[in-house]
């Protein structure tokens, strides 16, 4: 549930909110926080937001989360957009009759990004664009909301975390889990963080299958697609329909599958919760069967598990197999699960009894656009900024590399580079089809 005051006075706020956070299973100690951290959150946008000082923005990437996240921003008070962008014509003159009138359109991005009027830009593309753009829009002065997995490679990251340091931009990293969904994840790594399970010795982060599909056929792009630019950095290939738009993830050239996808999401709370986020896991190993070996089929492996160990002896494992979401196990049989639709615990106890007044505490809202936006204003960062981005999705990344080989691999997360292993080093990034690269 949204968690907007609106017309309500405060007290019918409070009462009206608590009982629908309760009412999804939150104990009303930690709905009362959600509350409170939901009303600091609306009031630090209404003292930040003056006469005349309004974010103009831009949107890159018009198909699948693309209206989710622009409506998020354009939602918010002092927000207005005035261009999008997208590869497909079609696509994107709904998106911008879909914004209002006179939005400018752009079929590439750059030209987006050089408009100067642009404060910052919302981006939803495909997986192996988001690097260049955001790199693109921060050069270009341009704070960003980009949606997950931040990257498609380990060095992409690299390269936007260095972007971001040396423009001084805000990247926010759309991992909603750490704001949204009633705090249920914000919750579960407070407890955990606190002490409730005792040592954390599992994590299974539960992420879906991936489909199996093919072989496709080769066609003719739709008048208004331009394909080439879609394919942009990736290897040349005829037009797929299904290498395209929303099926686009299940091909290793464009994304990672499920273990990007659903893991850039689990992944990333799982790293929350063992206080990780600007660290990682010491060795991974995978496994991944089922994939069809002929000719334009989809590439993900089906089946797939990647184990990953932690220097605090903590196993990660990230499976498709069981109800979406995380099952933490802790000592003496104590666990926790927690999906967006619940948490549970092998005693209530362990969430119903509150947390002492010096606890560590995670919370942002429960608005994730919010977040980025009062950042934008604040210059202070958001709560999945681009480290933490990068971080969450390498361990993604590792995972998909040890399923490809089947390997077991060592990693230094300081160092971000495998241990004794310098071909595995090769696969941290891709050759890029000229004009483009990724910045050194």
């Amino acid at each position: 549930m949204k968690l907007e005051r609106g017309t309500l006075s405060r007290r019918g706020f409070i009462q009206q909110s608590l009982a629908g956070l309760t009412a999804t299973g939150l104990p009303v100690w930690f709905a009362k926080d959600v509350i409170a951290a939901a009303e600091l959150e609306q009031a630090q946008q209404r003292q930040q937001v003056q006469p005349g000082n309004i974010i103009i923005m831009g949107h890159i990437g018009c198909g699948g989360r693309g209206r989710d996240i622009a409506g998020a921003a354009r939602g918010i008070e002092g927000v207005r957009y005035v261009a999008c962008c997208d590869v497909d014509r079609g696509r994107r003159q709904q998106f911008a009759n879909w914004l209002g009138q006179g939005i400018a359109e752009f079929n590439d991005f750059r030209e987006l990004v050089a408009r100067p009027d642009i404060n910052a830009v919302t981006i939803a593309t495909v997986d192996h664009w988001h690097a260049l753009a955001a790199i693109a829009a921060m050069r270009a002065g341009k704070d960003v909301y980009c949606e997950k997995p931040l990257t498609l490679t380990v060095n992409e990251g690299k390269a936007m975390v260095r972007a971001a340091r040396e423009t001084n931009k805000i990247l926010q990293t759309g991992s909603q889990q750490r704001t949204e969904f009633n705090g249920r994840f914000v919750l579960a790594c407070e407890l955990v963080r606190n002490g409730r399970l005792g040592r954390i010795q599992t994590i299974e982060c539960r992420v879906g299958d991936n489909p199996i599909g093919g072989p496709f056929n080769q066609t003719s792009p739709p008048e208004g697609f331009d394909w080439d630019f879609w394919l942009g950095p990736t290897p040349p290939c005829d037009y797929v329909r299904q290498k395209s738009h929303g099926t686009f993830r299940y091909f290793y050239d464009y994304s990672g599958g499920k273990m990007t996808d659903w893991g850039a999401h689990h992944l990333d709370i799982a790293q929350w919760a063992l206080n990780m986020d600007n660290s990682g896991p010491i060795e991974v190993e995978g496994k991944g069967e089922g994939v069809d070996p002929r000719p334009l089929c989809y590439t993900c492996h089906p089946q797939f598990t990647a184990t990953y160990r932690y220097a605090n002896g903590t196993t990660v494992r990230a499976t498709g197999s069981g109800e979406n979401g995380l099952h933490l196990t802790g000592e003496d049989g104590k666990w926790l699960f927690v999906s967006r639709n619940r948490i549970g615990a092998s005693d209530q106890r362990i969430i119903s009894e509150p947390l002492p007044n010096n606890a560590v505490r995670l919370g942002a809202g429960n608005n994730h656009m919010m977040n980025f936006i009062n950042s934008v204003r604040s210059r202070q960062q958001p709560i999945c900024n681009v480290e933490v981005g990068h971080r969450s999705v390498t361990v993604c990344h590792l995972g998909v590399l040890a399923i490809r080989t089947g390997l077991r691999l060592r990693w230094n997360p300081e160092t971000e580079q495998f241990v004794d292993n310098q071909r595995a080093n090769q696969w941290l990034s891709r050759p890029m089809r000229a004009p483009w690269r990724l910045e050194a």
